[in-house]
């Protein structure tokens, strides 16, 4: 069995990390950052060719102002440390998202910057849902599927997904999703369809490569049999 070709991960913990610390919120986004690195290394190391890291969601606007404004700024700076280093390792960066106007111009700009300087890169592509909703995505998908008159009775889900943003995204084969919460939360909802889900107890600013490399194992030992009943010929032999 090869190693999954998309992983996505919900990253979630930062708030209960900080509040075992005594620590604000935004002390837990700040120490996510170093996590969302390793685990970018470790995808890229492991074979990955498409990582999703879920970081802001059109529900978090309801956050206090003041914990959004903190991870705009936090993002950003983290954007700009990281954009030559995700350039010289191959990959290319895609911001799934990005349509609320509340986003900062600034930000904005050196996220357009990171996804022009990044574009032909094709090592392992790095998709950050930023702004995102799936069940957002599906309606646009309609909207726009509405839009082109396509008649009912030619309307797959192969010719639905072509409506999706960045329809050339594959088909999520693993979500991790830290914490130990279980919950889909809104995220590539389409995409996920079909994906094997694992749920480590660690926070995600504790999260590091050996916790990735635990969850591609145990995505190895799963029998995906896609709703079909015949035997599979995984091995259940681990990566590392």
């Amino acid at each position: 069995m090869v190693v999954p070709r998309h992983v996505a991960c919900v990253m979630d913990g930062n708030g209960r990390w900080a509040a075992q610390r005594s620590l604000p919120r935004t002390a837990g986004h700040e120490a996510a950052e170093a996590a969302v690195m390793d685990v970018i290394e470790a995808a890229r190391s492991s074979g990955v060719t498409w990582l999703s890291l879920y970081a802001f969601s059109t529900e978090n606007w309801r956050r206090p102002s003041g914990e959004v404004d903190i991870l705009m700024r936090l993002v950003r700076r983290a954007i700009r440390k990281h954009a030559p280093v995700l350039h010289t390792r191959g990959i290319r960066c895609r911001f799934l998202g990005m349509t609320d106007p509340r986003i900062p111009a600034p930000l904005v700009q050196d996220i357009t910057d990171l996804m022009t300087l990044t574009r032909d890169n094709r090592r392992m592509t790095l998709t950050v849902a930023f702004d995102h909703g799936g069940r957002r995505d599906i309606v646009e998908a309609a909207r726009s599927l509405i839009r082109s008159a396509t008649p009912p009775d030619q309307v797959t889900e192969a010719s639905f997904a072509e409506h999706l943003p960045y329809a050339d995204t594959p088909d999520v084969d693993l979500v991790i999703r830290t914490s130990g919460e279980q919950r889909i939360s809104n995220f590539m909802l389409w995409q996920v369809a079909y994906a094997e889900w694992v749920f480590p107890q660690v926070l995600w600013p504790d999260f590091r490569a050996a916790h990735f490399w635990e969850c591609l194992d145990a995505y190895l030992r799963r029998q995906r049999r896609f709703g079909d009943v015949r035997p599979t010929t995984m091995t259940g032999k681990g990566i590392r």
